[in-house]
């Protein structure tokens, strides 16, 4: 529960609390990084403790993580395009977030599996981020047969029951609409398929690559292996997983799971990243991203996808 500011803090009155200014929007500063406040609220209340708009972005900058490793795309960058899009899934329409390139062309299809907070504003950097690098990309909100994000997780936090509402199986039938109605698109070579995700959308993006044949490439970010792990003998497409060291969860069945796409010939490239969390590429989350980990595992995820993809 989030407690109104009242005018009471105001640039006059933060000037006589000095501290209690500083603390407050640290506070704020962390609600919106870790995605219970949207940017947008976020400015709200900062502009209502310093009075100031200019102050408002000074702030986001000066407390933001510094070293990332991709600068945020805006949407309205000129050298791509952004959509909200629908599309037919096999039970119900799939809302989604779309980003592609502008320069005519035809590009590779790259689907973006979200975090457990469902289709948020960093996801949806993310597909931008891709779309730059020579991707038509598209972030599916897997919690639209429940309504959709807005509707399921008002709160942006961590939704702890999402294997439930959202079960792998309903995000490979969503994945693979995903792909057929990104091959309709005249700018999109629809034999050219990747699939990535974080967190919760890394486990997912691991399951839905047993099930979807036509991938060419795969790249799971601190996710769980499929369960049960024999179901990796139908993966065809190569797949590249990022680790964080501090990630116990995840990585308890890394050496397993290595050992069973060995027995089923399966390619799997994999790293742990030596000090990193859960997370390590948010970077909007300062209490766990890594700068020097998150630089690493972009740049090796770009030429992985080149490689499978663009060659």
């Amino acid at each position: 529960m989030y407690v109104a500011l009242s005018n009471s803090y105001g640039p006059q009155s933060n000037r006589q609390k000095g501290g209690t200014m500083a603390e407050e929007l640290k506070r704020l500063f962390e609600e919106y990084s870790e995605g219970r406040l949207s940017r947008r609220e976020f400015m709200r209340r900062v502009i209502l403790v310093t009075g100031s708009l200019a102050a408002a972005d000074s702030i986001i900058n000066s407390l933001a993580p510094s070293g990332a490793h991709a600068a945020v795309v805006a949407p309205d960058d000129p050298a791509i395009l952004t959509h909200n899009v629908q599309y037919k899934g096999k039970t119900t329409s799939i809302s989604g977030y779309l980003a592609r390139p502008v320069k005519a062309g035809r590009y590779p299809a790259l689907i973006v599996i979200h975090e457990n907070q469902g289709l948020s504003s960093y996801i949806q950097d993310v597909v931008r981020r891709f779309a730059k690098q020579g991707f038509v990309a598209l972030a599916p909100d897997y919690l639209s047969r429940m309504g959709g994000t807005k509707l399921v997780n008002p709160k942006n936090q961590g939704l702890s029951n999402i294997r439930e509402i959202a079960p792998w199986q309903n995000v490979a039938e969503d994945t693979e609409a995903g792909f057929a109605y990104l091959s309709v698109l005249s700018d999109v070579r629809g034999d050219q398929r990747a699939l990535v995700g974080f967190c919760w959308g890394g486990e997912m993006t691991f399951a839905a690559a047993t099930q979807i044949p036509t991938l060419k490439a795969a790249v799971v970010y601190y996710g769980r292996s499929p369960n049960p792990l024999d179901m990796v003998k139908n993966i065809r497409a190569p797949i590249m997983a990022h680790y964080g060291e501090k990630d116990a969860g995840v990585n308890k069945g890394i050496q397993e799971t290595v050992a069973t796409m060995k027995k089923y010939n399966k390619t799997f490239e994999h790293k742990i990243y030596a000090g990193a969390q859960h997370a390590f590429s948010n970077d909007t989350n300062p209490k766990r991203y890594d700068a020097a980990a998150s630089k690493e595992a972009w740049e090796r995820t770009q030429d992985f996808l080149k490689k499978h993809l663009k060659s």
